[in-house]
């Protein structure tokens, strides 16, 4: 009786896939020619052998996509299971997966369960002994070095071309287009540039102009684009998510990236400044953060309020909301008057939520008027800072913050360090069957340790970046003050919604009790400057 064999072909990228017309080919579809003719002359050449099925994998990555996740490998084991089969034949062994912790066992199953694996290249995996177990082991962890280096091979090359200014491939972000200049590649071909588009590029500037000066949202911002008639290269509305993406994309500051690395500034391609794609992402990151007691809105640039979203009850620690009332009065000579009041109104007395010892609501005029009145002495105090001492004492706080934080952290990556090579050890011991600890066990704890050692080698190297260039500590914090000046320049002759931009970057949060008696609540930016609390005299 005959031994039946499946062949499994895989290749990395599509690009490797062969797309030949149909009648120069033995096969429908898309192949994989080299790996199937070497795998059909190699069963030819063995008379007890006979084709069962083959399977073949476009563009699967054995390095980066694990087994549970790959179709052909789960529906292989689902025909060993059912006794399908006699023979798993590959071109080479690295086309069953080329992960170091995971594949050598994915094998070893195959072989446990009456499966025969053979390579082409390789002739049979067999596991009579340790030693099997050993080879096969380090077969793959070559085969997972080798797929690393090409990666790395790939990056450094990606990487090369950004650095030269030159355009690496993929879809061109709106308000860039491609054009030719007549430089070729290797190959001959005349390949294409990136350059600014200035009539997208207006919009871009507009998009970060609304969000930072204006505090609109992103989709207030495509809500506001569709009202004026401005539309995407595809002729359709602006989405919010598309928005969102713009102002996350460091690119317009006319840098150049290609994974974790980033070019210096190409003027010529330059959109909005880095200052601004800063503002944007402090912007965005303090709009994200929540707290237990007080979550922070977004300013609401709609209302006729000043602060809302920043206000707070100070009895029980309730958002006041905004409420606006209408009454109609009938004038003497017979018209009608509408008169508007808005207010704040505590959520938690209006909702009978949680008992509430303080006061209904409080009119929004009187306590935006005490609110604007403390800014604008807060402002004034702030000019007659002295910027240069304030700054080198804060300098030196978080020099020795750093110093604190470094030692610790140190300390950390030695025990995460310590745990890797006792998981590293034990994969021999699980390797002889020696190790109480199953693989899939074994696996996810190597897998945790590293991470752990990763992000604590990151956190090492942010530390020691700070502390290695003091005076980048003191570049920050003068441009920190400088912000603030600029907020106090330009608060008084602002407009109410530019008005409520600013607060948001200033005030954690207004607490207001009984009798408007007033305290707020800095943000960390005013804290650096030694002011962390408000106390608005009643």
């Amino acid at each position: 009786m005959k031994k039946r064999v499946i062949s499994l072909y895989r290749v990395s990228t599509k690009k490797q896939v062969d797309y030949a017309p149909q009648t120069d080919r033995e096969v429908s579809g898309p192949d994989i020619p080299l790996q199937r003719q070497a795998c059909r002359g190699f069963i030819r050449a063995r008379p007890d052998w006979e084709l069962y099925r083959e399977l073949s994998e476009f563009g699967v990555s054995g390095y980066k996509v694990s087994a549970k996740r790959r179709d052909a490998i789960q529906e292989i084991q689902q025909e060993a299971l059912r006794g399908s089969f006699d023979i798993l034949l590959v071109f080479m062994f690295d086309r069953l997966g080329r992960i170091d912790d995971e594949t050598p066992f994915v094998v070893e199953w195959f072989v446990k369960h009456g499966i025969k694996v053979w390579s082409v290249k390789e002739g049979e995996q067999r596991f009579e002994n340790h030693v099997d177990k050993l080879i096969n082991y380090i077969r793959f962890w070559q085969a997972s070095g080798e797929s690393e280096k090409t990666s790395i091979r790939t990056k450094e090359r990606l990487s090369q071309i950004v650095q030269e200014g030159r355009y690496r491939g993929g879809t061109v972000p709106f308000g860039y287009r491609l054009v030719k200049r007549g430089r070729l590649n290797k190959r001959g071909f005349e390949v294409n540039e990136i350059e600014v588009d200035e009539q997208e590029s207006a919009v871009v500037r507009s998009i970060f102009d609304l969000y930072i000066t204006k505090g609109y949202g992103p989709q207030r911002i495509s809500t506001y684009l569709t009202e004026h008639g401005v539309l995407n290269r595809k002729g359709v509305n602006f989405t919010n998510v598309t928005i969102r993406n713009m102002l996350r994309n460091v690119s317009y500051t006319g840098v150049l990236k290609s994974g974790e690395t980033i070019t210096p500034v190409f003027p010529d391609l330059q959109i909005i400044t880095p200052e601004i794609f800063e503002k944007t992402k402090q912007s965005m990151e303090q709009r994200q953060v929540v707290t237990r007691c007080e979550k922070r809105a977004l300013p609401n640039t709609r209302s006729k309020a000043l602060l809302p979203g920043m206000v707070f009850c100070g009895h029980c620690g309730a958002r006041l909301i905004v409420t606006t009332n209408h009454k109609k009065y009938v004038r003497k000579d017979g018209g009608i008057t509408t008169h508007s009041v808005t207010r704040y109104v505590c959520y938690n007395k209006t909702r009978h939520k949680y008992q509430c010892d303080g006061q209904t609501g409080y009119s929004a005029k009187q306590l935006d008027k005490i609110v604007d009145e403390a800014i604008l002495s807060l402002f004034a105090q702030i000019k007659n800072l002295p910027n240069e001492r304030i700054i080198e004492d804060r300098c030196i706080e978080q020099i020795t913050e750093s110093q604190l934080a470094l030692v610790e952290e140190q300390a950390a990556l030695r025990a995460y360090s310590a745990e890797v090579k006792e998981y590293a050890a034990e994969v021999i011991k699980v390797i002889r069957g020696e190790s109480r600890l199953s693989a899939e066990l074994l696996n996810r704890l190597y897998e945790e340790a590293k991470e752990s050692v990763a992000q604590s080698e990151e956190h090492i190297r942010d530390l020691e970046a700070v502390l290695k260039d003091r005076r980048q500590i003191k570049i920050t914090l003068t441009k920190q003050f400088a912000q603030m000046q600029f907020w106090a320049d330009m608060y008084d002759i602002s407009d109410q919604e530019t008005k409520k931009m600013i607060l948001s970057k200033v005030l954690r949060a207004v607490r207001v009790r009984r009798g408007y008696e007033i305290e707020i609540a800095m943000t960390s930016l005013c804290e650096q400057l030694g002011i962390s609390e408000l106390i608005v005299p009643t």
